[in-house]
């Protein structure tokens, strides 16, 4: 479920802003790269899904039929073996990515509540799963944002000291 985890991150973080300005790299080369099929519609779709979890995450909305309906076509189907029921996933090529992304966001905010979150610069559209034990993590990298907001603080500290 660890590539899930990445493709769940890959669609949040496929809105960045970049010196200042909100991109959107999703795109047909950018689904494909990710296994889908880079059509018009699955690209509408991906953004859809990854527009209601910037909301839902963020605590701007808690309405959910954008995920519901991006569900809305997906079975899984049991199959047996010695080893147990494993479940696979029938759903069409162009909303397969979305419904994986659908169903990481629902194991990820079930398994590790609160450690789905946005980033905590304010200037940065990116987010984070906080696989840390004491689950304080708040920046999306430490290397960007973090070095950034802690330089900022400082900088406000010895200003106002």
């Amino acid at each position: 479920m660890a590539e899930d985890e990445e493709l769940l991150l890959a669609l949040l973080n496929s809105a960045p802003v970049i010196d200042g300005h909100p991109t959107d790299v999703l795109n047909a080369d950018w689904a494909r790269a990710l296994g889908g099929s880079g059509t018009r519609e699955e690209c509408e779709l991906l953004r859809r899904v990854r527009d209601a979890l910037h909301r839902l995450i963020r605590g701007k909305s808690s309405d959910v039929s954008s995920l519901a309906s991006a569900l809305d076509r997906a079975r899984l189907r049991p199959s047996v073996a010695l080893a147990g029921v494993s479940w696979q996933l029938e759903v069409s090529p162009g909303e397969e990515l979305a419904v994986r992304v659908v169903v990481a966001w629902s194991r990820v905010t079930t398994e590790l509540p609160g450690r789905l979150r946005a980033c905590a610069n304010e200037e940065c559209n990116l987010f984070l799963i906080d696989h840390s034990r004491p689950g304080t993590a708040r920046w999306c990298s430490m290397a960007a944002c973090g070095n950034r907001m802690k330089a900022r603080t400082y900088a406000r500290r010895r200003s106002h000291g």
